[in-house]
């Protein structure tokens, strides 16, 4: 599919060659920050893989199908675009750091996603499609985020990695997050990603549940449908009790009752989705099974509802807290969505996210977006650096 031409990005290191190997150890780094930042990405994963199955599904019609999904219902779980599109963010602000601008990521969607072949998702999500169909017209951010499904809850599946790099410090993930969604989101689309940002980097340094809920509506307009429909959730899945044999399906109808629109047919709204999330996530007490399989079998949006929760979870437990049989099942994305992405692994994304020192400076060692394993590196962009 042609496109026109975005702009070239920027070589924020000249002439330098991309890094022959991937920094898979940080010495010097407290282990509990890195455990939890591969937990908060892994968690993202391994939520997208266990909820895609049960995406747009009702929770009535998962009973049907699979009675309680308790784990993988699928013989090879896979991603889906909510882990592509994280590995995409994450490495664009591995690169960039703080300094992310808008500019950055819109010719970065042009290079890596608008202007080249599109896997057999067309580009994932319905905000994900007009924005690339924006692109393609020639349109710039923030215009190109101007379509029908600006509201989505596309940026908030990948905010995470925001989180991870902005560790104890919610507004500038919030902050960095909405630079990141200027190109694709809007308004309670935007809102959502900064809540799931936000929530994120709280987690990475807390032990509490309620301040992961406190620190993704501090950053946040109160009077937002996505705020309203978080203290819902949340309040709900605190309300809530498990029935007499200790069934979880009591908390899960007052969460989803809480916060769905029946008979509404998009189950991709952020105000829902995250809503979703943060009920499952307070439901489970910040555990990590709990989280994401409340989100799972809530369906609607369950891959993204999974996911966020999982982001969440994780960051909270680290990996240590995720079910090994889990995550040895989540191997390097096969770019279904994206197929520059292809090849790569989350864990890749939560390291190169991490600081190194007090600098945060990823300029050697780390995986930009024109150096991906096992393939040829993109000739116009040789010279991109990770340099945050």
């Amino acid at each position: 599919m042609s496109g026109s031409p975005g702009p070239a990005p920027e070589a924020d290191t000249a002439n330098r060659p991309p890094p022959a190997r991937l920094r898979r150890e940080r010495p010097g780094l407290p282990g509990t920050l890195r455990d939890r930042a591969r937990g908060a990405l892994l968690g993202l994963a391994v939520g997208d893989a266990l909820g895609a199955p049960a995406e747009n599904m009702k929770p009535s019609r998962i009973r049907e199908r699979w009675g309680r999904i308790e784990g993988f219902v699928l013989d090879e779980p896979a991603g889906t675009d909510d882990t592509e599109y994280a590995i995409f963010s994450g490495l664009l602000l591995a690169e960039h750091g703080s300094a992310l601008t808008v500019a950055h990521v819109e010719a970065a969607w042009h290079l890596w996603i608008a202007d080249r072949d599109e896997g057999p998702f067309r580009g994932a999500g319905f905000s994900e499609r007009g924005t690339l169909e924006n692109l393609r017209r020639g349109l710039a951010a923030p215009i190109s985020a101007q379509h029908r499904h600006a509201w989505s809850d596309g940026l908030a599946m990948r905010a995470a990695p925001f989180g991870v790099y902005a560790t104890g410090r919610p507004a500038e993930a919030a902050r960095l997050v909405a630079v990141d969604g200027t190109v694709s989101h809007d308004g309670e689309g935007i809102y959502g990603g900064q809540a799931v940002a936000a929530g994120v980097a709280a987690a990475m340094v807390s032990d509490s549940p309620d301040a992961v809920v406190q620190a993704a509506l501090s950053v946040i307009p109160e009077d937002s449908w996505t705020a309203r429909s978080l203290h819902r959730a949340v309040s709900a899945a605190r309300r809530a009790v498990p029935g007499p044999d200790g069934s979880p399906l009591p908390v899960e109808r007052a969460v989803r009752s809480a916060v769905v629109i029946g008979g509404y047919p998009w189950t991709d709204l952020a105000p829902e989705a995250v809503g979703l999330a943060f009920g499952a996530f307070i439901a489970a007490r910040g555990d990590f099974r709990g989280s994401v399989l409340t989100a799972v079998n809530m369906g609607r949006d369950a891959d993204t509802t999974a996911a966020v929760a999982g982001s969440l979870a994780g960051a909270l437990g680290g990996e240590s807290g995720i079910p090994a049989h889990w995550a040895a099942a989540i191997g390097p994305v096969r770019g279904s969505c994206l197929p520059a992405m292809a090849g790569r692994h989350i864990l890749d994304v939560a390291d190169a996210l991490l600081p190194l020192d007090a600098t945060a400076d990823a300029a050697d060692g780390l995986l930009p977006l024109n150096a991906v394993p096992g393939r040829a590196t993109d000739p116009s962009n040789e010279n991109r650096q990770a340099a945050s």
